[in-house]
């Protein structure tokens, strides 16, 4: 891999890594309402999945998907229909108090929410259709891929977390109310309603 593929695929991982979407956002989320200990399981979550796709697409997962439109559609739909849970979820947490219930994704859970996270399947496509495949040199270009990759969700996600973190003191009010909780909350979930609409109408 020369210097100038090197340089598009950082510009790539940047742009798709740091950008708003799921991962990010419940990222925030979880350490608003919960503390960056109670995120960082997801935190470390979202790498792990998202190599194992990025590994599955190396391997032809990606192929067969645009291959078959029907199990895309599959995908996103599960997909959308977990998000909106956790976006009504999330809509209806009042309290600091209420997360513990509401808000917690584990780290399985996170490592299965990037099978069905259509951001996280457009950045691996696009990968191994634009770095790895074809190559006759694959393997070797995808061990240069995979560090870069893993590193970027990890600290887009923990940059996304520490955000959170530090409004949570903000977030609960002088009085402990939690108005602006709430609403930082429904912000929250309308940014994953709105990710779900982009996910089914792009």
């Amino acid at each position: 891999m020369n210097a100038s593929e090197f340089s598009a695929l950082l510009l790539l991982a940047t742009a798709m890594s740091f950008s708003p979407g799921p991962n990010t956002t419940l990222s925030t989320a979880m350490a608003a309402n919960l503390g960056l200990a109670r995120a960082m399981p997801f935190v470390c979550a979202v790498p792990v999945g998202w190599g194992l796709l990025l590994v599955l697409c190396t391997l032809g997962l990606g192929a067969l998907v645009l291959a078959l439109p029907w199990l895309g559609w599959g995908i996103q739909l599960i997909g959308a229909a977990y998000l909106l849970w956790l976006a009504y979820r999330l809509a209806q947490t009042q309290t600091m108090g209420q997360s513990d219930s509401a808000m917690v994704v584990g780290f399985w859970q996170g490592v299965a929410l990037q099978f069905v996270n259509i951001k996280a399947w457009m950045l691996a496509l696009a990968i191994v259709s634009g770095w790895v495949a074809g190559h006759a040199d694959a393997a070797a270009r995808l061990a240069v891929v995979m560090p870069v990759m893993l590193a970027y969700a990890f600290v887009s996600n923990l940059t996304y977390a520490l955000v959170g973190s530090l409004l949570r003191h903000w977030l609960a009010g002088p009085d402990g109310s939690g108005t602006r909780l709430r609403w930082f909350n429904r912000a929250m979930a309308a940014v994953l309603v709105l990710t779900v609409s982009w996910m089914l109408l792009r």
